[in-house]
């Protein structure tokens, strides 16, 4: 679709379900807070929510890719929209006073349902966005613009959760239930307004009869094409840059929260602030990442997306060891936003914190340019290879785990961040070497 004939409706309405993915999965992180709490979890048993949130995507990525090639982008939106209407419901439902004995099993339930939710909408979203951007950088500059909207809901997140359980000692799930009335009431919003908003399906029909075509022509009765998205070296080795991937973008906001809440004394210290401040303190972490989008978008057009990743995966290797050995005992004041009271505030933490919440600067281009760089030139194996892409966000599940087991094992949370450590360093790797397409012999075009 040239960028002459973009549909804005349909550009708004993605963005907006790019906004949604990023409010319902970053709640999974400040309700580990209370999940520590209220069941009494180790960092690793704390993660559930994560876990369940995004194995999710394992199990829904090939499917919701398969779907979204059967019914289009719309009717997969809505679908998935009803699926994530049942997960709030659920998680909500964990917080009732008569769950109580099995509460923290019908949240894990809710969180896993709400995965296969955000793994569907993000299926739609990131191809749509591409191709109604057109593709190479003005795909991946709406990306970028999608992903302000995304980092703007991570924030309010934060925000909103930190007010709800200042106290992390005594939080429970019910105190979450603003945060998932406002998610549920998104969904239902966005429900309505997608249902009656014309998308038209990008060269969807023209597509499929395209297909059935070149079969008849070219393919034996029974056979198939000898060719998938996984005939592509660059396309393997991207999904499993995005698997890693989530081990920074979450991880590393994940164990600021736990770091700066767990009290002294614990098993593994912390400096026992309160968590509503923290919770101000971390959303800066994923303001950097508005930040860091906003200006992604503003030069995507002029910079690649090798280009974009290089930078920003190097700088996040520097500022990963700069807050993992930068000396405890290096304070600077760290500013947020009393959303309540409509006032700075100002807390002092050591200067490595400061170092990891800048992290969010490099992350905020990464999905969108590994997504790019991924899908580029696969053409006819778009479709499928979205819903393989997305799959691959489970990494969140595994990395979140691995370095949550790290902390725990070391008993301290700065040495868990080898973790993101070694996930930013193979995204270098992927932007230097592994994003070139060295299948270009691979028939893509009916």
């Amino acid at each position: 679709m040239s960028n002459e004939k973009k549909q804005w409706g349909a550009i708004i309405v993605m963005i907006a379900l790019f906004a949604m993915i990023a409010f319902v999965t970053n709640l999974c992180s400040p309700m580990a807070v209370i999940v520590k709490n209220q069941f009494g979890a180790s960092n690793l048993q704390a993660q559930i929510g994560n876990y369940g949130n995004f194995i999710a995507y394992l199990l829904m990525g090939i499917p919701a890719g398969m779907l979204l090639k059967k019914v289009g982008y719309k009717r997969t939106a809505l679908i998935a929209l009803i699926v994530g209407i049942v997960g709030i419901f659920v998680q909500w439902m964990s917080g009732w006073e008569s769950m109580r004995g099995a509460a923290f099993a019908v949240y894990l339930v809710g969180a896993f349902i709400g995965g296969l939710c955000m793994c569907m909408l993000n299926t739609v979203v990131n191809p749509m966005l591409n191709i109604l951007g057109g593709g190479g950088n003005r795909g991946n500059q709406l990306i970028q613009i999608g992903g302000v909207f995304n980092s703007a809901a991570a924030v309010a997140v934060y925000i909103i959760m930190g007010a709800l359980i200042a106290d992390a000692t005594k939080a429970t799930v019910s105190d979450a239930t603003p945060a998932l009335f406002i998610a549920g009431g998104i969904f239902i919003i966005a429900f309505v307004v997608i249902l009656f908003t014309k998308i038209d399906e990008p060269e969807q029909a023209d597509l499929k009869k395209i297909e059935e075509k070149e079969h008849a022509k070219k393919l034996a009765p029974g056979q198939k094409d000898k060719y998938s998205a996984f005939s592509f070296r660059h396309f393997k080795l991207g999904i499993l840059a995005i698997f890693l991937y989530m081990g920074i973008e979450v991880g590393v906001p994940t164990y600021i929260l736990q770091y700066l809440t767990s009290a002294q004394d614990a098993v593994t210290p912390g400096l026992g602030m309160d968590a509503g401040i923290v919770g101000l303190i971390v959303a800066v972490y994923w303001l950097m990442m508005l930040v860091g989008r906003f200006v992604g978008g503003a030069i995507g057009s002029k910079v690649s997306s090798k280009q974009m990743i290089t930078v920003a995966s190097t700088a996040a290797i520097v500022l990963i060891l700069f807050g993992m050995f930068a000396p405890q005992t290096w304070l600077v004041n760290i500013p947020g936003v009393d959303w309540a009271k409509l006032e700075m505030i100002w807390a002092e933490v050591p200067v490595g914190i400061f170092a990891f919440i800048l992290v969010g600067l490099c992350t905020s281009v990464m999905w969108g340019g590994i997504f790019n760089m991924a899908v580029e030139g696969l053409g006819k194996y778009t479709a499928i290879a979205s819903g393989a892409f997305m799959t691959m966000v489970f990494g969140c599940a595994v990395m979140v785990a691995i370095q949550a087991w790290l902390a725990d094992f070391s008993c301290n949370y700065l040495i868990s961040y080898f973790v993101p450590l070694g996930c930013a360093v193979y995204i270098l790797y992927y932007a230097l070497i592994g994003s070139k397409n060295v299948n270009t012999d691979i028939p893509v075009a009916d």
